[in-house]
């Protein structure tokens, strides 16, 4: 397990508002945590479950080199991911969990169009071609990541560019294979490459990491399904939840995360994985195109807690097309606008990804 101190994880937060009125990632290492053994609770806190003792079995790291038949999307639709919360019971901490976060803080869109220091402004995604060539992957946290071998390009994009010393993200698309790959602090190595942690994700199945693991991210979910993606919102809609960022959280996690990220055990802290939507009463019909699919997106499936740092810090695919003046309508949004809702009833298996019935 891993015990690196939350105060000592490095943190992103430079501001954007100058030149585009977004704002940079405040996430944080993934693998901070607290307790060596986090408990796994179920979401709606009233009591812990002992983690599973039983690892999960990595996903193949094979490459298919023959399409599916149909697009590959955000794992299946009976997962967590893709649930629809905007009718479910608001959390009986709610008001006490989003002024943690902060009520009056607005909402920052982590990504848009053209540069920010010379790199692409969010988390990239490079989409791997049928057959890619696998590297070897050394990890400086291995016992908690996927082994691989990963499909990396050449010319794989990192996030903040290949000079960048925050967060390094490289997330590998395989649409052909289904399969998402991802590595947290990755530099190119040799013949290879080297990162902090990493994971595979078949996105056709709803198994979970093992629990307590992270992943590339700190909640120990994928990175790939949380983000914005300019693709989706150009079809009309976004079917699934949103990945965003807090500045604390607290020392345990709650379905569908599986990694703890802190060392205070503060009630009134949102643990990693809890869940919040964007409150109904809130008027998003003047917004521009693209900020109203998200964030009615954030009224349907809701946001996720998956990092520490920044908040209401949301995450997204930087791409060319995005408006950055119609993304800066979400910055209208503020804390007390959201709501954290009670997703227990959902829960059919803690090792799970999928949604009862």
């Amino acid at each position: 397990m891993l015990s690196r101190s939350l105060a000592a994880a490095p943190r992103r937060l430079t501001a954007l508002a100058a030149v585009l009125g977004l704002a940079a990632c405040g996430s944080s290492t993934p693998g901070a945590a607290g307790p060596s053994d986090p408990a796994f609770v179920i979401p709606s806190a009233t009591g812990a479950v002992t983690p599973s003792a039983t690892a999960a079995a990595s996903p193949s790291a094979a490459v298919s080199s023959s399409p599916t038949a149909g697009p590959c999307g955000v794992f299946p639709a009976s997962s967590v991911w893709r649930a629809d919360v905007s009718k479910l019971p608001v959390h009986r901490s709610s008001g006490t969990l989003v002024n943690s976060i902060g009520a009056t803080a607005h909402m920052h869109p982590d990504f848009g169009a053209g540069l920010w220091e010379g790199a692409p402004i969010g988390i990239p995604v490079t989409t791997v071609k049928p057959g890619q060539k696998t590297v070897k992957v050394t990890f400086e946290y291995a016992d908690e990541s996927d082994k691989g071998p990963y499909p990396v390009p050449a010319d794989a994009k990192v996030e903040g560019g290949r000079s960048s010393d925050g967060d390094r993200h490289v997330i590998l698309y395989d649409a052909a294979g289904c399969k998402v790959y991802e590595l947290y602090a990755a530099y190119p190595s040799g013949s290879g490459w080297r990162a902090g942690s990493g994971a595979i994700y078949d996105l056709r199945s709803n198994k979970l990491r093992p629990a307590g693991w992270t992943s590339a991210d700190a909640a120990g979910l994928s990175i790939f399904a949380g983000l914005v993606r300019y693709e989706e919102v150009a079809a009309g809609r976004i079917t699934h939840a949103l990945r965003i960022t807090v500045p604390r959280s607290r020392n345990t996690y709650v379905w569908p995360a599986r990694h703890a990220a802190s060392n205070s055990s503060d009630a009134n802290l949102p643990p990693m994985g809890l869940r919040l939507r964007l409150k109904a009463s809130v008027d998003t019909s003047k917004m521009p195109k693209q900020a109203r699919i998200i964030a009615e997106a954030m009224k349907k499936y809701g946001v996720i807690i998956a990092d520490n740092g920044s908040p209401w810090y949301l995450s997204g695919a930087p791409d060319d097309r995005w408006s950055n003046d119609a993304l800066r309508a979400l910055k209208n949004l503020q804390g007390s606008d959201f709501e954290a809702v009670d997703t227990a009833g959902l829960m059919a298996d803690k090792n799970s990804g999928a949604v009862r019935g």
